[in-house]
């Protein structure tokens, strides 16, 4: 299958299109390079032995995507591109929404227009807003108790491709709502690099490990957890890479949602212990008051996929922080390096 992967040079994207590729899937990455590497998709054709094809574009621009597209053949799209910063989203809500609305509308439209049906979206647990109970399953209300603008994107564009299935019957789209991406492939050659200060808990973890921040602020030990701490679930990055591919191959017309989660929660001080037993280095972490907006629990019921899908995580927590380690330390600047 010959299959458009959108933001395919991010962390997620970089994963998928190695699973993809040694699945014998054909690769197209299309990516305006704002938030990614080139040199990730490099290393993914090292490690796999097979090209990617790269277009440079801005998918939320439909001239510049049409014309970057308009020579390319594609069977599939894995739509990832977009932003993801739940902060940044909060004190930039228009481009958010501009960025990840348009590239979502630009990216239907030129489907219809050719006849390609295989859709998969990159949607979020934020979708859930305030979780009413854990874990959470696709049946608990979405679009309720959203506390951000990225989340609200992610609502906005599950609308939007339901909307647009009623429309085109033909369609076939499948919405997988991440819980929290960890970890990095085992060879450390690909992994997350994000820019400026880290948003989420692992990254942040291993620059502390590797020297590069002094420590790691804890928001809130009050929760009603086994130590106070937030619990989340935490799937590694190559559990959800092919999660994405599962989800490709057993797509048909309609509409279907999954969650892409382990099922198990683990809580920020169960991740510094777990991330200090794989470094072997101490983690220092202060203990700050709650954020707004956060939850003492998220966490997934994965049944869906795994049923239906024939998914399932296979890797743990160790293995995450195990190869996060491993890329951090081999990349302590990413792929700046």
């Amino acid at each position: 299958m010959r299959v458009l992967l959108t933001g395919g040079a991010g962390y997620i994207g970089s994963h998928t299109a190695l699973v993809l590729l040694e699945r014998g899937h054909e690769v197209i990455v299309i990516d305006d390079f704002s938030n990614s590497s080139r040199e990730a998709v490099r290393r993914v054709e090292e490690l796999s032995g097979a090209t990617v094809r790269l277009v440079e574009a801005d998918l939320a621009d439909r001239e510049a995507a049409r014309s970057a597209l308009a020579h390319v053949e594609f069977d599939a799209a894995i739509h990832l591109a977009g932003l993801k910063a739940v902060g940044e989203s909060v004190e930039q809500p228009t481009r958010y929404y501009r960025v990840n609305l348009d590239s979502t509308i630009v990216l239907l439209d030129l489907m219809r227009e050719r006849g390609v049906t295989n859709f998969i979206f990159s949607s979020s647990a934020t979708v859930y807003g305030d979780p009413q109970y854990a874990p959470i399953d696709e049946a608990h209300q979405v679009g309720v108790g959203v506390t951000n603008p990225y989340g609200w994107s992610k609502f906005m564009n599950e609308q939007i491709v339901r909307d647009a299935q009623r429309a085109w019957p033909e369609l076939g789209a499948v919405l997988l709502r991440y819980f929290n991406p960890v970890g990095a492939h085992p060879s450390g050659r690909i992994g997350e690099d994000p820019s400026g200060i880290p948003n989420n808990l692992m990254p942040f973890i291993a620059q502390v490990a590797v020297g590069k921040r002094e420590r790691l602020s804890v928001f809130g030990d009050a929760y009603p957890t086994p130590d106070g701490t937030g619990v989340r679930d935490y799937i590694h990055v190559m559990d959800l890479a092919e999660g994405h591919v599962a989800a490709l191959e057993h797509n048909a017309p309609g509409v279907s949602a999954y969650n892409l989660g382990s099922g198990v929660g683990s809580t920020v001080l169960e991740v510094v212990r777990a991330f200090e037993s794989a470094s072997g280095r101490p983690i220092p972490y202060v203990i700050e008051a709650p954020r707004s907006g956060d939850v003492a629990e998220t966490t997934a019921d994965p049944s869906r996929a795994n049923a239906e899908l024939e998914w399932r995580t296979t890797r743990t927590l160790a293995d995450a922080c195990r190869d996060s380690w491993n890329w951090q330390s081999l990349n302590p600047a990413g792929y700046g390096a």
